[in-house]
This record gives C-alpha cells, structure tokens and sequence, in this order.
C-alpha cells in the first residue's frame, strides 16, 4: 500500500480531519472507481473536490498532501493513502463486510490489479484523443509550479517527473497514431481473455462481482464512449459491461455533464473525419 508518512504532509490541516475523507474530481477515472466501490460497500465518506480542469492538484495545498499531483487521495483519520488500486486493497481491509475480493484470490487479485494500472497510460492515450478532443493540456505556468515543487519523498519526486513528461510531450505533439494504435493492441490482448473468461462466468472473476471488475469497468466506459468496437470484437464483454453500467451505483459516477458530452461527440466526428478513429487504428 501507498501510504505518505505524516512527517511528510506539508499540508498539516489534513491530519486533523475525523473519518474517511476522498480528495477527488468529478470526471477523474480513478475517482470514479474508488466513489463506485464506496457506492457498493455504503460507505460514509466526505467528498473534497480538487478540480483537476483548473489545475488544483498543481497547488501548493495539494502537492504537500501528494506530491505526485494525482488524485484520488484518502484520508483516515490522518492517515494518508494514495494510488487509487492501493486506497481500494485499503478499505477492504478496513472494511471487509460485503466482500469485494474472495480470500483464497488475494495474491491473484494483487497481480491483475498492478497489470490493470500498468495499462494506465494507454488508457490515458485513449481518452486524450477521443473524449478531451485535444483539450486537457495544462498551462506552462501551472506545469512549471509542479515540475518545481520538492517534497521530502525523492521516489515520489521522480514518479512526478513522468507525468511532467507526459504534459510536456501532449503539449507539443499531442497523442501520436502509433500511441493510439499500440494502446489498442494492448487492450485488446486483454478483452480476448476476458471474452474467454465469461463465457463460464458472469464476471472477471468467476460467478460473484469482484474489484477487478471495477477497475475494468471504469477503462471499459472510456473505451465504449470513444467508439471501442465491444458489441462486434468481444460481445460476452460488452454483456458485462452493459450490465455493470446500467446500475445506479456504477452509472451515477460516469454519467458526464453535458460540457463534456459536447467535447466528446465533437472529438469523435473530427477524429472520424481525418479518418483516425478508433476503428480506423484497430490492429487488424
């Protein structure tokens, strides 16, 4: 688990804070798993929205609660969690009524969940080209304060300086094809097992809900929102995950404001037009 010390918190306000607090934003996919567990589990929790569109996690506030600058970040009592898979293995150790992980498949769950954030980037590349339609760029002021700021944690440091690069590259080149197109594969190496799996199954995991399949509902949305061929390539998956989405618990989370639904139908016509959508980079 990723828990920051609290001689490391800067932003000493935090450790005074009783019961279960999440630092989060609306849109953030991360957010959205970790506010749909809470959701399943009824949960008490207080919401602190740090709006990631105005550069919030860049602030000095922010950055001394989480020097990496992502969201989301819990807050128990004064403890301090990040990196959403870890905050989830967390509560469930916290909270272990209405199990989402079955005893004998820890260890497994472990290993599925570090291959589900080892994917984080492409899915990033996906949502970047066909759901921000070249928005999402941050202000070189605001990248600058971030690349600048040094906490007393040098591994959390050096993690921050990948996602510099990343803003810094988008910024100047935007998602390449040949990013887009090795996501794709990527992705589709492990919606073929998953069509596999459920063919005996009614989830990622056998015949009960489990966290993995929240993990990969979150990347699925963002996935059939951007034009993902789920229904033609892998229909078990796309069962699954139409299941998963019409639930209330799941729903109410993705469900974006209109703002972004604009965006998103504009992303996609134009990508369609320069003949760069998601079906025109499939690996054939």
């Amino acid at each position: 688990m990723t828990a920051i010390p609290i001689q490391q918190i800067k932003t000493k306000e935090i450790l005074d804070w009783k019961g279960l607090h999440l630092l989060n934003f609306r849109t953030s996919s991360c957010s959205q798993k970790l506010r749909i567990y809470l959701n399943l589990k009824k949960i008490d929790w207080t919401s602190h929205s740090v709006n990631l569109a105005a550069g919030k996690n860049y602030t000095e506030w922010f950055l001394g609660i989480n020097p990496k600058g992502l969201i989301p970040v819990l807050v128990d009592n004064g403890h301090v969690e990040i990196e959403s898979n870890d905050i989830l293995m967390y509560l469930e150790k916290k909270f272990p009524q209405n199990p989402l992980i079955d005893e004998l498949q820890e260890e497994n769950m472990n290993t599925l969940l570090k291959d589900e954030d080892n994917l984080h980037e492409d899915i990033r590349n996906i949502a970047y080209r066909y759901m921000f339609g070249g928005l999402g760029k941050k202000s070189s002021k605001g990248l600058e304060v971030f690349k600048n700021y040094k906490s007393s944690n040098s591994e959390l440091d050096k993690l921050k300086m990948k996602e510099v690069e990343f803003y810094e590259t988008y910024g100047e080149e935007g998602i390449t094809d040949k990013a887009v197109k090795k996501s794709l594969v990527n992705f589709c190496e492990r919606y073929e097992k998953f069509e596999d799996d459920l063919s005996n199954q009614k989830y990622l995991m056998g015949d009960k809900l489990s966290m993995l399949d929240l993990a990969w509902f979150i990347y699925s949305y963002r996935l059939y929102i951007s034009g993902f061929p789920f229904r033609t390539l892998y229909p078990k998956v796309s069962t699954w995950f139409q299941d998963l989405y019409v639930r209330n618990e799941f729903y109410k989370e993705v469900n974006d404001p209109l703002i972004l639904k604009l965006i998103r139908q504009y992303a996609k016509i134009s990508t369609a037009l320069r003949g760069k959508s998601i079906l025109a980079l499939m690996p054939k």
